[in-house]
């Protein structure tokens, strides 16, 4: 596949802020984690969720809600994209596993109650296709349009989608990205797996208890024009070890980011920044602490950003390729804030700038990892191209 994929416009929505400038602000300088501690998705057991308190935009369900926030911000240069290609030369692929499940838990609510759903609920509005047909609506583009469901890695492989789409000259350009709402189903859901933490999420640390679960969403739209952001590298593996944990050695998460590697032409020492997948679990920091070291050795800066935003699921891999992105636009060489209790745990591989603050120079590549249930893997690698300003 052709590595001419460049990143253009982008706008998302997280605990960290209702918009990019608010994203930015607090990705590089946060002493506290805004996520809010409530049992509103766990009745009578308190947790801290990533939650989004003030959504800006009102739509059938709280997922597009959240995608109609971000989506207004780009429609100016849908518009422009629409009067160059046409409207069916732009695609839209996106990530989701919640939909409007939301929704759904209330409208199953009330007819357990009453006997009949709400006038407003319809159960398209939980179908896994929702998300992207609501956007190609809203924008009025009329080129391919689906929703990618693999659990946490589904924000990441939307822009691996778009990217094959523009590749294959199906499109001229793609929006992609992803979006997930809090909903009961997810949170008591992890609850079950007894993967969620009572605390603020502690990545990699010794004390590390589970995740916390949060929401968000993010869209960038994707074409073949270059730009300040290159999608350098994209690779996806699958282990097929488990339904839910990770195989114990990484060697799938190895194997994405070998790929990745790959197909940028590039060796490891090139890469100036991983944003981890770093979820707090056990089992997922153990072993994609194996795998990073293995591929990069232990100098590697690099770090998680789940306890500033949650693990918002679907939209994590767009919203995570998003902070490598705004990381490669500063001049500074700021990182991403990593929020732990810097207690490194003996038994994970050494990753000597695990949660680094900044390296000397600005940066070139930074790679966002994403790994999901099933063994389902996804590394992609964000470029700053040389003849564009940085920040």
């Amino acid at each position: 596949m052709t590595s001419q994929c460049y990143i253009h416009e982008v706008a998302a929505i997280c605990a960290l802020g209702q918009d990019l400038q608010a994203i930015n602000a607090q990705l590089f300088s946060a002493q506290a984690s805004p996520l809010v501690t409530t049992d509103s998705y766990s009745p009578g057991r308190a947790l801290p969720l990533g939650l989004v308190e003030q959504l800006p935009q009102r739509a059938d369900t709280r997922n597009n809600a959240l995608l109609l926030s971000v989506a207004t911000k780009l429609a100016p240069t849908v518009e422009l994209l629409k009067a160059q290609y046409g409207a069916d030369r732009i695609g839209i692929v996106l990530g989701s596993s919640t939909s409007g499940i939301a929704e759904g838990e209330v409208a199953v609510a009330a007819h357990l109650q009453t006997g009949s759903f709400p006038p407003a609920y319809h159960y398209t509005q939980q179908e896994i296709a929702a998300p992207s047909e609501f956007l190609a609506r809203t924008l009025d583009t009329r080129g391919p349009a689906w929703t990618i469901s693999t659990a946490c890695t589904s924000g990441a492989k939307a822009l691996a989608s778009g990217a094959r789409l523009l590749a294959l000259g199906v499109c001229d350009a793609v929006i992609v990205g992803g979006a997930d709402s809090l909903c009961h189903l997810t949170v008591e859901g992890f609850l079950s797996l007894a993967a969620v933490s009572d605390q603020l999420c502690n990545p990699f640390s010794k004390n590390r208890r589970g995740i916390n679960i949060g929401e968000g969403a993010a869209l960038m739209v994707l074409t073949r024009v270059p730009g300040q952001i290159r999608l350098a590298g994209i690779g996806e593996t699958s282990d097929a070890h488990h339904i839910s944990a990770p195989e114990p050695e990484g060697r799938g998460a190895e194997a994405a980011m070998r790929a990745a590697l790959s197909m940028a032409a590039l060796a490891p020492d090139a890469v100036d920044y991983i944003n981890l997948h770093g979820t707090a679990t056990e089992q997922n920091d153990r072993m994609e602490s194996y795998a990073v070291a293995r591929v990069f050795g232990p100098d590697i800066a690099c770090g998680s950003t789940k306890a500033l935003t949650g693990h918002t699921l679907g939209a994590a891999g767009a919203l995570e390729a998003v902070f490598c992105l705004l990381a490669l636009q500063r001049a500074d060489g700021a990182l991403p804030r990593q929020l732990w209790d810097g207690v490194a745990d003996p038994e994970l591989a050494s990753l000597k700038n695990l949660g680094a603050r900044k390296v000397n120079k600005p940066l070139r590549y930074a790679m966002s990892n994403s790994f999901a249930f099933g063994g389902n893997n996804i590394s992609l690698i964000l470029e700053l191209c040389d003849d564009q300003p940085t920040r």
